[in-house]
């Protein structure tokens, strides 16, 4: 028996697609092109916006006939038992095969932005807490642990990390992101993809790009962003994530910048992305996102026209189910409307993706496991550290924290003891288990409330609700301020509540009109505040809150930004002292609810000054973060100098712990350019490192700069280097400078593009 060419794995992948291509029908290329999704509801209740009025009905059987591309979250879209589940997956997996002239199985996609989101599995802390804790390493542990997860299942792609930088904290996918500061969304976002694709998984970037910036915060909105703003802050974590991270899918965004749509913008698919950063794999739709040229940004006129857009840009894959790409772009095609090079184009893209992954290969079998335990304690612990790492203190002023073993403790607030408030929208209880109330979590979370009488059970503790999270009904205020008066310290337990499109506080749809805390929480934390007794505020939360209207006011506050299942732990750890907190701000936590949109990324004018009453000035700085030992910073080594616009220039500082017991320090590096041919940020991240020290101990860490990491967007619209005088300033948040050394580039404008270095390197020798 003679193996067809596009069977054999000793010929090159390209080879092989070439010629499996070449075998193939104009239906059985299209199918390659879109995914199914068995499980979506129509009843207007769904899981992703529009779902009720943009899934097709087709006959599955007859459908499976020409292949298909991909299979859209048999484990996300309701409560599966994981080895059930992967035992149906693998069981459609087969009928795909057996039904298709070539047998080739489909490309089963998941969530898994904070987690793998599906029943029983772990829930990490979202990705903004990814930010908070300043450390790649681990969230590329983690990323790896999460696609060990989905290759045991089944699937092969995961719809992760968002990459869009926070431009208004009001927008609701805040808690999706990673912070408001490019450099870190870029190196913890592509940390997260190489642990991702070291498990074999296709990881997704999105939202490419601009979703961030959409006008008023509200989702989907149009997106203001200019042509540098886009270059400098939107683009570079795409590009690093590519580079360095190795992502091998990207989906398009939904918005639309300048009047045209992401989903329809061939210069932004095509030219940047794989002309000028050589970008190999796939492109996919976000979900209904070449329907909605048509139904919602009204570029097309008919479905025809809407997938002619969507193709031509460079749109690969239409997800989640077929309705653009089946049938009409068949049809288009024949009527002679659309070239068939362009499905040629985008078939070869994803079967070469496929024969990656092995799926043209006679010998692939899908995992049918007997048993999968998709929460196994080495991921609980894992979830565990980096909850603990991202717990930020705030404010502690008279060391009230950590809280005395024998205190007497009223914890108020309706973020207290709700395993919910742990989690963020695109967790599994939070995302889908709404929709099924009559099944349980699948996974142990433990809440604050529990979790601060194990830390500390010495003490007496009370709990009253006081209020809910964004109702307006302060009857149980009563209670609350009869509890608080009895103890000794008031816990406020206050935050968010996630959902989707208005069902939350906080998540996908759930945008904001200004940053006060939800519902009558303020309120409430006003009426605690004036029994006299110390409050600590503890806030769970999926975007920073306007806290101004209490500082000074408060004994002392803690934020956790959904830490996940072992959040809880993470919390009450921090409150009685067994964690020593060293979280810091991935987003500046402003004074006053209005006045926004802010970022601590503005040019002059966007500063405080004269010319306008309005003071943006952050209450917490981005990077803030406090510690229950102190740091002394010393040695520093950063001598005046002048180096050319492609040179390199290093400096150092020795941080010691100076207190009594271990904790770690976050060390970063921000840019100050004086004067630039366009206006500047007046300070930037480009380099950090964590510290983790003992008690007495000391590391000398040092940054190796390079000219590349002060290039920006010109004039001209090219990104380079300008000659001229440079500050690069130590601190431990944006907002002061412990250390600065004075550089000056000497020499021509440097014109830079791919070639050029995205990350400031650090360099680590323990004392």
């Amino acid at each position: 028996m003679t193996t067809a060419p596009w069977r054999d794995p000793a010929l090159p992948a390209a080879a092989r697609v070439d010629d499996l291509l070449s075998r193939m029908t104009l239906e059985e290329k299209t199918a390659q092109l879109y995914g199914v999704w068995v499980g979506a509801a129509t009843d207007g209740d769904g899981v992703a916006p529009h779902q009720h009025d943009m899934t097709a009905d087709y006959d599955w059987n007859e459908l499976i006939t020409r292949g298909l591309g991909q299979l859209t979250r048999s484990f996300g879209t309701a409560p599966v038992d994981p080895a059930l589940g992967a035992r149906a997956l693998a069981l459609a997996q087969r009928r795909i095969a057996a039904a298709g002239r070539f047998g080739i199985p489909a490309v089963a996609h998941e969530e898994c932005l904070a987690g793998f989101t599906a029943w029983r599995a772990t829930a990490y802390p979202v990705p903004l807490a990814w930010g908070a804790a300043f450390d790649p390493p681990l969230v590329e542990e983690m990323g790896r642990a999460i696609g060990r997860d989905l290759r045991a299942v089944g699937v092969h792609q995961g719809l992760a990390p968002v990459l869009d930088v926070v431009r208004d904290p009001r927008w609701g996918r805040v808690e999706e992101t990673i912070g408001e500061d490019p450099y870190l969304v870029g190196t913890v976002g592509t940390a997260y993809v190489r642990g991702l694709e070291s498990a074999g998984i296709v990881a997704t970037l999105k939202h490419f790009a601009g979703y961030a910036s959409s006008a008023g915060a509200r989702n989907l909105a149009p997106v203001r962003a200019g042509t540098r703003e886009f270059a400098d802050v939107t683009l570079p974590p795409f590009e690093m994530a590519l580079r360095e991270g190795g992502a091998r899918s990207v989906m398009a965004a939904y918005t639309e910048r300048d009047g045209v749509p992401a989903s329809a913008d061939p210069e932004l698919l095509t030219r940047l992305l794989r002309e000028e950063w050589g970008f190999t794999g796939t492109v996919v739709a976000d979900y209904f996102g070449i329907g909605f040229l048509q139904t919602l940004h009204r570029v097309a006129g008919t479905p025809a026209q809407a997938a002619h857009l969507a193709l031509a840009a460079g749109i690969d894959v239409e997800l989640p189910t077929v309705k653009y790409y089946g049938e009409t772009l068949v049809a288009a095609v024949r009527a002679g409307e659309l070239p068939e090079e362009l499905v040629d184009r985008a078939a070869h893209r994803v079967l070469l993706q496929k024969c990656e992954l092995g799926l043209l290969d006679e010998d692939w079998q899908p995992p049918s496991p007997e048993s999968v335990d998709l929460d196994p304690a080495a991921n609980r612990a894992l979830a565990r550290r980096l909850a603990e790492e991202s717990v930020v203190l705030l404010d502690n002023p008279d060391g009230l924290l950590p809280l005395a073993p024998d205190t007497r403790v009223a914890v108020v607030g309706p973020r207290a003891a709700d395993a919910l408030a742990m989690l963020g929208c695109y967790s599994f209880p939070s995302h889908v288990l709404t929709h099924h109330p009559e099944v349980d979590l699948g996974i142990e979370i433990p809440t604050v409330l529990e979790s601060l009488r194990g830390e500390l059970p010495d003490a007496k503790v009370t709990f009253t609700e006081g209020c809910g999270v964004s109702d307006p009904d302060p009857s149980g205020f009563t209670e609350a301020i009869a509890r608080t008066s009895e103890a000794d310290v008031c816990v406020a337990v206050l935050g968010d509540r996630a959902g989707l499109f208005g069902r939350g506080t906080s998540g996908e749809g759930c945008d904001v009109a200004d940053l006060s805390l939800p519902g009558v929480q303020g309120e409430l934390l006003d009426a605690l505040v004036a029994t006299g007794v110390p409050v600590v505020l503890v806030l769970l939360t999926g975007r920073p809150y306007a806290l101004g209207r209490w500082h000074g006011r408060l004994g002392a506050v803690v934020q956790a930004f959904f830490p996940g299942e072992e959040g809880g732990p993470a919390v009450a750890g921090v409150l009685s002292g067994r964690v020593n907190p060293s979280g810091r701000l991935p987003v500046s936590v402003p004074r006053v609810p209005g006045g926004q949109p802010w970022t601590y990324l503005q040019p002059p004018l966007g500063l405080a000054g004269e010319v306008s009453n309005l003071d943006p000035t952050p209450l917490y700085p981005f990077g803030h973060g406090r510690s229950y030992t102190e740091f002394a910073w010393e040695d520093f080594s950063g001598p005046d100098a002048e180096i050319g616009t492609d040179g390199s220039y290093d400096l150092s500082v020795t941080v010691r712990n100076t207190g009594g017991r271990a904790g770690a320090e976050v060390v970063q590096l921000y840019l100050h350019d004086p004067v630039a041919s366009v206006t500047r940020p007046d300070v930037r991240l480009i380099g950090y490192q964590r510290l983790e020290l003992a008690a007495g101990g000391s590391a000398r860490v040092t940054f190796r700069f390079h000219a590349d990491l002060s290039a920006f967007t010109d004039r001209a619209g090219r990104r380079v280097v300008e000659p001229g005088d440079l500050e690069l300033r130590l601190g431990a948040s944006s907002g002061q400078a412990r250390e600065v050394a004075r550089v000056r580039l000497a020499g021509p404008v440097r014109e830079v593009g791919a070639e050029r270095r995205l990350r400031c390197e650090a360099d680590i020798l323990p004392n």
